[in-house]
């Protein structure tokens, strides 16, 4: 199996992310196993996962299943609500469902700031850290008050910070507070989840036929060429080798500010600083 022609970036924490990852969010135990391994099979090599989602074991499964060698592959999985004060068990048994020795990265899913335990369990993250059984840590949807936190009181820098983010919801502030402290973006949602009319616009669409590409493509490029790392969902093979075919081309200047113009504030997940679910 070879390998897609796909970017890394480099992290605070000395190691690399492969731009472009496949996610397996809302994709089902039995289906996970086909899903990842499809991915792997077209030359993926970034699998992000979650406890939440269900399918670490099969994410796994599909990785022992591939024949590539450990170090071939990039794995991400994060700590649910629910286990902030427990988040050195909690790791371990995401572990054990992966049937692996270490992860590349570790996030806490969300800051639930009502809660106050997100400090305790940065610490805990910086402890497996230490330990070699995650390469990177880092946070997902996290406000800047909440980045602010855990660097002031640990003195660490996530590595990452996972957020929604795509033309509508574009989070300038946040992203210039993450690139001043060296903290990686990735964006989830990055194609507005469908739950808009981005695809329709003329503006982009009139980009995409400059390039000979589709709108997805272009958004997705957009993404990639200011830094971030994203995690286009699907479960379909073509999409999957669509979706990797972004980088031989590039925006021009105008076209990024084209889509920058597209900005409205506009979110579809949840809001982080309310966001409670236990």
């Amino acid at each position: 199996m070879t390998a897609l022609p796909i970017p890394n970036l480099s992290l605070s924490s000395g190691t690399t992310i492969p731009q472009l990852g496949a996610g397996v969010y809302l994709v089902k135990p039995g289906e996970a196993v086909d899903v990842v391994g499809t991915a792997l099979e077209v030359g993926y090599r970034h699998i992000d996962t979650a406890s939440l989602y269900g399918n670490e074991a099969e994410v796994g499964a599909a990785i022992a299943k591939s024949g590539l060698a450990r170090d071939e592959v990039f794995v991400t999985t994060k700590l649910w609500n629910t286990d902030q004060s427990r988040a050195a068990e909690a790791f371990q048994e995401s572990l054990d469902r992966l049937a692996l020795d270490r992860v590349d990265l570790y996030l806490i899913h969300w800051p639930q700031p009502m809660y106050g335990e997100a400090l305790g369990a940065w610490r805990s993250l910086i402890d497996i850290a230490d330990s070699g059984r995650a390469s990177a840590i880092g946070v997902s949807n996290f406000e800047i008050s909440d980045l602010r936190q855990l660097i002031d009181e640990t003195g660490v820098v996530p590595a990452v910070n996972q957020i929604e983010l795509h033309p509508l919801h574009q989070r300038r502030e946040l992203v210039e507070f993450c690139t001043e402290h060296g903290i990686v973006v990735e964006a989830w949602g990055p194609l507005a989840q469908g739950k808009s009319d981005l695809f329709e616009r003329e503006e982009l669409l009139e980009i995409a036929r400059a390039h000979g590409k589709s709108a997805a493509q272009v958004v997705l490029r957009w993404h990639v060429q200011q830094g971030r790392v994203v995690f286009p969902k699907t479960v379909r093979r073509a999409r999957l080798i669509e979706n990797a075919d972004i980088f031989d081309f590039a925006l021009t200047d105008g076209e990024l500010a084209t889509i920058d113009a597209f900005e409205a504030g506009t979110n579809f997940g949840p809001d982080p600083r309310t966001f409670d679910k236990r």
